[in-house]
């Protein structure tokens, strides 16, 4: 087996599109269907269903792909552990959301910026259940997730930082400066967050589930932010986000504590051998995001 058939056949395989896989390889499609059509025969067995526009793999490719994931990233390994150069190199995709990448990230960033530039990193936005399948695809090299549980099937998982949640307002809304609020208080005001499919916000809508509140959605944490700042009504999010606004009093916390918490983490896929770049990257951002956390 040629190893440039191997890379044909995983991305294909992640992908499940001749036409993609083409794209990102940048080869024509003629050229990945051969490759691909040059493997099944020497294997003597077919890796793909066609299914009119669409593909699935086989048993066979089932079976295959995690072999052929293992060799690439063994030849990765080799390639970068035989290096001239001393000086860490290499790609990395990372999976993340707007909260992590505009608020814990910088530093990180930051640092491979300067001191690391040889390593090239790619920041793809996701959300949790996309980002844990890209990752157990193979699409990710790692990703930051902000969850409540800490175990994901398929994926290696390192808890980084708690992650605390506040409810806040703007200062003269109606509920600023009462205590005690219950849930039935913030059923009851206008409640603003991102869109469906963040954490905090879906366990905010579940927690209020008996009054099926609406919410007014903003795309983005800032917009969310100026929104609550203007009197739109009142939204929970991570402390971390609204720290300036709070210390400048253009918002303040509520008195109300979720049931619930969150923790974000680094998660990569159960049984890949992380490239030392990976490696690095992932000791650093455990470094660099527990150095922001309070320990009192």
């Amino acid at each position: 087996m040629e190893f440039r058939l191997l890379v044909t056949f995983e991305k294909v395989a992640t992908v499940l599109s001749f036409t993609r896989a083409a794209a990102e390889l940048k080869y024509a499609q003629s050229s990945v269907t051969g490759q691909v059509r040059s493997l099944e025969s020497s294997l003597g067995v077919e890796l793909f269903e066609r299914l009119g526009s669409r593909i699935r793999l086989t048993e066979a490719g089932e079976r295959l792909l995690p072999y052929a994931r293992r060799i690439i990233e063994l030849t990765e390994e080799a390639r970068v552990a035989v290096a001239e150069a001393e000086e860490p190199a290499g790609s990395i995709a990372v999976g993340t959301m707007e909260s992590l990448t505009s608020y814990r990230l910088p530093p990180l960033l930051e640092l491979f910026h300067h001191r690391y530039p040889k390593v090239r990193l790619t920041l793809r936005p996701t959300l949790g259940d996309e980002t844990r399948q890209a990752l157990r695809q193979g699409t990710y090299d790692v990703g930051f997730l902000m969850e409540r549980e800490t175990e994901h099937e398929g994926l290696e998982t390192e808890i980084l930082a708690p992650e605390p949640l506040i409810l806040v307002a703007a200062p003269r809304h109606p509920l600023t400066g009462r205590t005690g609020l219950t849930p039935a208080d913030l059923a009851a005001a206008q409640l603003v967050g991102t869109e469906p499919g963040c954490p905090y916000r879906d366990l905010f809508e579940a927690a209020l589930s008996e009054w099926s509140p609406p919410f007014m959605e903003f795309g983005t944490i800032e917009a969310t932010k100026r929104g609550v700042a203007t009197g739109l009504g009142i939204a929970l999010l991570p402390r971390v986000t609204v720290s300036e606004e709070l210390a400048s009093g253009a918002l303040v916390e509520l008195d109300w504590e979720p049931p619930f918490t969150l923790v974000t983490q680094i998660a990569w896929r159960r049984g890949k051998r992380l490239p030392a770049h990976v490696r690095l990257f992932v000791e650093q951002a455990r470094r660099l995001v527990r150095e922001q956390t309070p320990t009192g």
